[in-house]
Order: C-alpha cells, then structure tokens, then sequence
C-alpha cells in the first residue's frame, strides 16, 4: 500500500520548514510565474502546512478549501489566461446576440405579415359586401353594373306568365271543341247553335268515340301553341328569311282555322238548308257571321297568345340577364370566401412561427445571460486545480512520510485518512468528474 501511495504522491523535499510560510496566506505568484515555479509553491504549502497540523486529516479538510480559495483567486489575478479560457464564451455570446438580431427582424417581418394578412381580409370582406350589394340592386338598376337587361323584367314576366296560362287554357278548350265539332260530331237539329259549336264535353266525347278520336283532340291545340313557339323562335333574328318564315306560319294558321270554321259551318248549314237553298261553298261561308266568329275566336285570341308568348320570353331572356349576372356575383361571393380561409391559414402558420421564434429569442437572451454571468464570473479549470491540489497533497504526504515522528501503520492510517479528504474535497469542487476538459465556474 505504501509503495501505491507513493506512485500517486510523489514526495519531494523541502529546502527548509522554517522558511515556509503560512498555506492560509500564501504568496501570490505573478502571471509570468512558471507552471513548475506555481506548482513548487502548492507543494511547499503543503509540506509546511502538514508540519503545522502533525498531518491532521481533519486539518486538511480545512486547508483544502484555503487552496481551493487561493487557486480561485489566483485565477483571477491571470488576465491573459481567464480571457483565454472566455474566449469561447464570448464567441458563443457574440453569435447569439446575432441570432437574436435575426429572429428579431423576422419577428417583425412576420408580424407585419400578419397585420398585411389582416388587411386583405379586411378588403375581401368589403368587396363581399359591395357584390352582395350588387346582388340586391341588379334587378332595380342593371344599367348601372353595365348589364342590358330591361329594369323590372322579373315583375313584368310574372305578369305576362300569369296572363298567358289562361290565354292558352282558352286555346285548348277552344281547338279541342272545335276540331272534335269539325271532323267527328254530328249534328243535332234539337241543340242549340252556340252549343253545338263549342261542345263541353267534347273531349269526353272523342275519346269515347276512339284512341284516334281522342288522340287528335288532345294533341291539335299543341299544334298550334308549337306554331307560336316557331312564330317567337324566328323574331328574334332580325332578317327576311326568317319574316317570310312568320308571314308563311301566320297565314298556315289563319288558313288552320278558316277550315275548322268552314267544316263547322258546312255541318250547320247542312242541317238547316231548304231546296230552294244554293249548295254550300266559301261564297257562302264568307257571308255567315258564325264563320268569321270561329276564325276570330281561334285565329286572334292565337295572335294575343302568341304576343304574350313572346312577352314572357324576352322578359324571361331579360330575368335571365339579371339571374346569371347575380349568379356570376354568387360564385365570386365564394371564391373570396376561400381566399379569406387561406388568409386564416396562413395567418395561423405565421402565429405559430411568431410563437417559435419569440421561444427561440427567449431561450437565446437566456443563454446570453448565462453566458455573461460566466464571463463576468472566474472561469476554475478543473483540470489544472487537481495538479495543483495534487501537489499541495505531494507535500503534505511527504511531511507525514519524512518528519512525523509515528509508528508506520499509524503512518498509513494517516495517509488513507488524508486521501479521502483529498477526494472528497475534489468531488465538491467538482474537480473529480470523468471529463477533465469540463470547468468549473464560480462567481466571486
């Protein structure tokens, strides 16, 4: 054991006890002092304060400290060295005060983003509000939204409609009484002439009579509305063609009904003639009033419907205008309403980065004054106080093993009591960790 405590201790002599002075004042060596000069001075401490306290360990505790103390000081008193060893530290604090400079000018990039993102939406939601405006006022003023449609259209389509249905209500009972009276019905002497003409159950009748009966009764009056339609379909292009088309279509139905009135009359005629009566043909249709009475009821009550018709379809056209130019508005309304959903996306993600940069900043100036604390501190290099606490020990041990006047086992009881109050002194200090390029920092 006492040749293990020698390898780790290396004993080296003194000049002379009475020429060393006291550890708990120790001289102070100057910077340009050698490391073999510094290192003689903790050994010598540590031989004379050894002889002092007869190699006490409890004594050595106290001494341990005393050094630990003067070391901290002396490091202190070494400007070159502690602005060596501060270097990093104020590189480190440097480049962090850089990184805070560039988070804080993207911090107010972002936050001027978001207050920009705030303004768009704010100009989304006023152009919202004037298109739905626009929605409102179209039908009253589509002139002033550059839309060629008549003002009104909506109100006049709605009254053209609601006289066209009973118009073409007319139509069909009219030409259902009067092409079932014309073509299938006999005639009764007994019955009135009016109701003769205009049967009310006529198209009762007819599909009584049969499927082909009752079939063309129904489907006639469509004729005529299809020639309206036809009539309405060809005005709206402005050309002779097409007036030549409504002119031929006019005189097709004027003619339609001059043979319906013709039949009928015929039928009556037959019906009430004499011997001395001449034989019926247009000279003498022309002359009946009924005749003309059939073709007016049916032929211009068609020309009302068909200028109704064609009323309602331009109005319907002009509805139209209006209708698509709000629908057109409607979907403009929705493709703003997503870009203020993007606008909130993004206004979220840019929170989130304010958050994450405003953590960054914090962690970063904490670090700063982390590192100012170290620098404005004594930096202790573990390293180089265990070597010089490694000497102080080599002398205190080397007082015990030379000049204590004790028996050796003694001797080595001392010398392992010691040791532990060396290590433990290291483990305080933070001197004895695995990692020997650690420091130890203490702010006196």
């Amino acid at each position: 054991m006492t040749s293990n405590i020698k390898n780790l201790f290396r004993l080296k002599p003194v000049s002379s006890e009475e020429n060393i002075s006291s550890a708990v004042q120790p001289e102070k060596p100057s910077e340009e002092a050698s490391e073999e000069s510094r290192k003689r001075t903790y050994h010598e401490s540590g031989y004379r304060d050894s002889s002092r306290n007869s190699g006490n360990h409890t004594a050595l505790s106290i001494c341990l400290d005393a050094i630990y103390s003067k070391f901290q000081n002396e490091e202190k008193e070494l400007v070159d060295k502690q602005n060596k060893l501060k270097e990093p530290y104020l590189n480190e604090q440097k480049n962090k005060e850089t990184e805070i400079k560039g988070l804080t000018v993207s911090l107010d990039n972002k936050e001027e983003k978001l207050v920009n993102i705030d303004e768009d939406i704010k100009n989304v939601q006023r152009i919202i509000e004037t298109i739905k405006f626009e929605i409102n006022d179209l039908p009253r003023n589509p002139e002033a939204y550059s839309v060629k449609a008549t003002k009104g259209a909506s109100t006049k389509f709605w009254i053209g409609l609601f006289l066209l249905l009973p118009i073409s209500l007319y139509l069909f009972t009219f030409y259902i009484s009067t092409s079932y009276s014309a073509f299938f019905k006999n005639f009764d002497a007994s019955g009135n002439i009016i109701q003769s003409v205009l049967d009310a159950q006529a198209f009762n009748k007819a599909w009584e009579e049969g499927l082909l009966e009752g079939a063309f009764v129904t489907l006639i009056p469509f004729v005529f509305l299809g020639l309206g339609y036809l009539i309405h379909m060809f005005g709206e292009n402005k050309n002779w063609i097409n007036y030549s088309k409504v002119s031929l279509l006019f005189i097709i139905t004027f003619v339609f009904d001059a043979i319906l009135a013709y039949e009928i009359e015929s039928k009556l005629y037959e019906l009430n003639k004499t011997f001395s009566s001449a034989p019926f043909d247009l000279s003498v249709a022309f002359t009946k009033n009924q005749f003309w009475g059939i073709i007016f009821a049916g032929f211009i009550v068609y020309i009302i419907w068909g200028l109704v018709f064609d009323f309602v379809m331009k109005e319907h056209k002009e509805k139209d205008k209006i209708k698509n130019e709000q629908i057109i508005r409607q979907k403009n309304i929705l493709v703003h309403q997503e870009r203020i959903v993007d606008f909130e996306k993004q206004k979220e993600e840019i929170r989130n980065s304010i958050g994450s940069i405003k953590e960054l900043i914090a962690k970063a100036k904490g670090r700063v004054e982390e590192l100012q604390n170290i620098i404005d501190g004594v930096i202790i290099p573990t390293k180089d106080y265990k070597s010089y606490a490694s000497e102080y020990m080599q002398g205190w041990i080397t007082f015990i093993g030379e000049k204590l006047a004790v028996s050796y086992p003694v001797k080595q009881d001392m010398i392992e009591e010691c040791k532990k109050q060396y290590n433990y002194n290291l483990n305080k200090v933070g001197a004895n960790a695995d990692s020997q390029n650690s420091v130890y920092m203490s702010i006196l």
